[in-house]
């Protein structure tokens, strides 16, 4: 037995078998959800409950990456929309007509990532034309987190339950 072999039979490379996957999943969704729009959500908690100073730092920080956010939608998002459409279709044909386990897995990445994405424009377009400051700016974080977290629950469910059903399918171990 030459070495490659030994390692790729002590680590299984396949996606959804391999533990590297989903600590990846775990770490991108609790990330998601930690910065909202840029801003981490312990400092707006921070701001909710009080303080003047740590309100006025979440209020200049939501504003700088609202702007940004939406300059970049503004100045390319037609381009982004198309060519994250074209890579998810392309993933999709790749991982469920020709059974690409690797695509399966990208696909079940970053097609909730891209509601995320689009949820965090509608939110910050929303900030910008109503003017939403200070207080009012707090339950608008606070709902957008809040529907990140559901999408990245459903992600998480529907991923592990398919990822199960491809382990049950090939076989866990590669038999």
């Amino acid at each position: 037995m030459d070495a490659i072999g030994a390692v790729t039979e002590l680590i299984d490379l396949r996606s959804f078998s391999n533990l590297w996957f989903w600590i990846f999943l775990a770490v991108m969704w609790s990330t998601a959800s930690h910065w909202v729009i840029g801003v981490p959500f312990d400092m707006i908690q921070r701001a909710r409950t009080g303080g003047a100073e740590a309100a006025a730092d979440v209020d200049v920080l939501i504003r700088i990456y609202t702007r940004r956010l939406l300059f970049i939608s503004r100045m390319s998002g037609m381009w982004l929309v198309g060519l994250s459409t074209f890579a998810l279709t392309a993933l999709g044909i790749l991982g469920f007509v020709y059974r690409v386990e690797f695509c399966q897995a990208l696909f079940l990445l970053f097609l909730p990532m891209s509601s995320v994405g689009a949820l965090s424009i509608r939110t910050a377009r929303r900030i910008e034309t109503q003017d939403i400051t200070g207080p009012a700016l707090f339950p608008v974080l606070r709902w957008h987190r809040f529907w990140i977290q559901v999408i990245g629950m459903l992600s998480i469910f529907v991923t592990a339950m398919w990822g199960m059903l491809q382990n049950l399918n090939i076989g866990a171990l590669g038999s």
